[in-house]
């Protein structure tokens, strides 16, 4: 049976702090970034990062139908770290953690997760026969990478963080 508990990536960014936590913050922009990320929405009249907002994500991995969960805001320090939490049935809670550190002329990002309660055999189960994950642990891994390259991407393409809809 697979198990997850914690994974990091890290990726140095020639843009401010402020300008990636911009980028990262806005949950709307998630799909520009994210492989596993169809779309994301703020909830309850939240309108941007703050801790306690919570916001609709809906996901979707290569084989199987796409899921929503509710992720809740845990971190929003501007320039520092955002962070989330989401909770769905039999597949547990996980924080979700973007650090932002000062680096030369730019910006060192971490993203990171951390298993709060585990998956459950159910989970498992439906993870691996109905989408096909058959190591959810590379898979996530992979899937940071590419997060942190295309947000590399879009800082250099917006220098300012700019939503795409402004470039």
């Amino acid at each position: 049976m697979q198990t997850l508990d914690s994974d990091e990536v890290s990726i140095h960014i020639d843009a401010s702090p402020e300008d990636v936590y911009a980028m990262v913050a806005d949950v709307t922009r998630t799909p520009e970034f994210s492989p596993e990320i169809l779309s994301c929405c703020w909830l309850d009249g939240a309108t941007g990062p703050a801790v306690g907002a919570r916001f609709k994500a809906t996901n979707k991995v290569a084989r199987g139908p796409s899921w929503t969960n509710t992720p809740v805001v845990t971190a929003a320090s501007p320039g520092r770290e955002f962070a989330f939490s989401r909770t769905e049935k039999f597949t547990g809670t996980i924080a979700w953690r973007y650090r932002l550190e000062p680096e030369g002329t730019g910006v060192r990002v971490t993203e990171s997760y951390e298993v709060v309660r585990p998956v459950s055999r159910l989970g498992w189960f439906v993870i691996g026969r109905l989408f096909g994950c058959r190591d959810r642990r590379a898979d996530l891994r992979i899937g940071m990478q590419q997060t942190l390259e295309r947000l590399r991407e879009c800082a250099a393409a917006s220098p300012r963080g700019a939503p795409s809809a402004e470039r």
